[in-house]
């Protein structure tokens, strides 16, 4: 759902909020991905994200995002956000993210575990 407090001078959601709402659906994508019990020294770095905007988004409006997977690397995974009205099923932005597994002591990515990748293969790729 956006909010009026969500919009900038122009009337429309602001960018920054399109973007924390896809991130926002990253993190759901991601915790779905970790299982029931996700490793404490293993997290996420996003280390793309490209963002279209395919129309405008008012306050009041609800919004869904639709997660797929669209590569699975040897480190990374690429998904795909498209962002669109409850309502109408009408496209507002669509995101594509790279993110890596990474370790979070060595602080450097490192390979997907063979139960992560399986459960990856679900969401698309």
């Amino acid at each position: 759902m956006t909010h009026p407090w969500m919009c900038d001078a122009m009337g429309h959601v602001n960018t920054r909020h399109i973007v924390g709402l896809f991130d926002d659906a990253s993190y759901r994508l991601l915790i779905d991905l970790a299982g029931p019990t996700p490793p404490a020294d293993l997290g996420w770095a996003d280390v793309r994200c490209q963002i279209d905007y395919r129309d405008e988004i008012r306050a009041g409006t609800a919004v869904d995002v639709i997660s797929t997977i669209t590569a699975i690397g040897t480190k990374s995974l690429t998904y795909a956000h498209v962002m669109v009205d409850a309502l109408t099923q009408g496209v507002k932005a669509e995101a594509t993210v790279v993110s890596v597994r990474f370790d979070l002591a060595a602080r450097k990515a490192v390979p997907l575990e063979a139960d992560l990748r399986r459960r990856a293969e679900t969401f698309g790729a």
